[in-house]
């Protein structure tokens, strides 16, 4: 199964806008004093700020890992168009 970074990114960032707006609707129907709303809302934005922060690092280093991957092979089918063509050239 091939790995589509595109796709990743997309759900990864859909997941995480969903929970954000999940846990924001949670809090404003909770039956708490406008203070206490207030500060729950400050802290899951807070979590959800680092979680975003997680993620764009993950997303960061699965990059560089396919780019390196990418990197390797094209160095890989060069060295193999080169043996190729020094068998045509005899």
């Amino acid at each position: 199964m091939e790995f589509d970074s595109e796709e990743y990114t997309s759900n990864a960032m859909w997941f995480i806008a969903g929970a954000a707006v999940g846990a924001s609707l949670a809090l404003l129907f909770a039956p708490s004093s406008g203070r206490v709303t207030r500060r729950k809302i400050r802290h899951a934005a807070k979590r959800s700020g680092i979680a975003l922060d997680r993620t764009g690092h993950d997303l960061i280093d699965k990059g560089k890992e396919i780019y390196e991957k990418g990197r390797r092979m094209a160095d890989d089918a060069a060295d193999m168009l080169d043996r190729g063509k020094k068998l045509v050239e005899g």
